[in-house]
């Protein structure tokens, strides 16, 4: 097994390198995309007890759904290829950065804002020097957990054509080629991992900041 995998890298380490590149492509523009829309929508719906319970309630169901349940629904639509996987890993990585942002602004002290507003601060003042600091470490943990997770699932995207690291599991599954499957299966945990070992550096990174910014009492 150890010859094949070695044999594979030596013929083909340009098409692993290139599914990579593809794998990674997939599940960033995918996870900016979530972001775009869930963190706003997160930010509005923690002003209110009930919209935030609305909110991530509706987050909550849309977790237990497929990612490939949701892919196989927007291949009528968008037809195959890369479209319709962004979409499908778009509406996976929603829920956990949706959830998540809505319970950290939710969660800013109340005593943190009424100190902000004694001294004057508008409230665009206090979203960027009050709220969005304080509820930054919260709602970070929300696109780290999107991030392993789409880049986990984003090996469906070869089932439509998308190509990505999944293109070695299905290939494998298809040629019975373990090797292929142990290259493929490795790669894709390998890079969720790496992936959240960067993220999580960058989230200690904002945490230092953040306790060395704070204000001393």
């Amino acid at each position: 097994m150890i010859e094949q995998v070695a044999t594979y890298f030596t013929e083909h380490g340009g098409s692993w390198l290139q599914m990579l590149m593809e794998h990674l492509a997939i599940s960033g523009i995918a996870l900016l995309a979530a972001a775009a829309l869930a963190i706003p929508l997160g930010v509005l719906c923690s002003s209110r007890a009930w919209t935030e319970r609305a909110a991530t309630g509706v987050a909550s169901v849309l977790r237990v759904v497929p990612s490939l349940a949701v892919l196989i629904l927007c291949v009528p639509y968008l037809g195959v290829g890369t479209l319709p996987a962004v979409v499908a890993l778009t509406v996976l990585a929603i829920p956990p950065i949706l959830i998540n942002t809505a319970v950290a602004f939710r969660g800013v002290p109340a005593s943190a804002l009424e100190a902000g507003r004694a001294m004057g601060m508008s409230p665009l003042q206090l979203f960027c020097t009050v709220r969005a600091p304080l509820a930054l470490p919260v709602a970070f943990a929300g696109v780290r957990t999107a991030a392993s997770e789409v880049v986990a699932s984003a090996s469906l995207a070869a089932y439509i054509g998308a190509g990505g690291l999944g293109v070695l599991i299905y290939t494998g599954i298809g040629a019975m080629r373990f090797d292929l499957l142990w290259i493929g299966g490795l790669s894709v945990a390998g890079l969720s991992l790496v992936v959240n070992r960067a993220l999580a550096a960058i989230d200690a990174r904002m945490r230092r900041w953040q306790t060395v910014g704070a204000p001393a009492h």
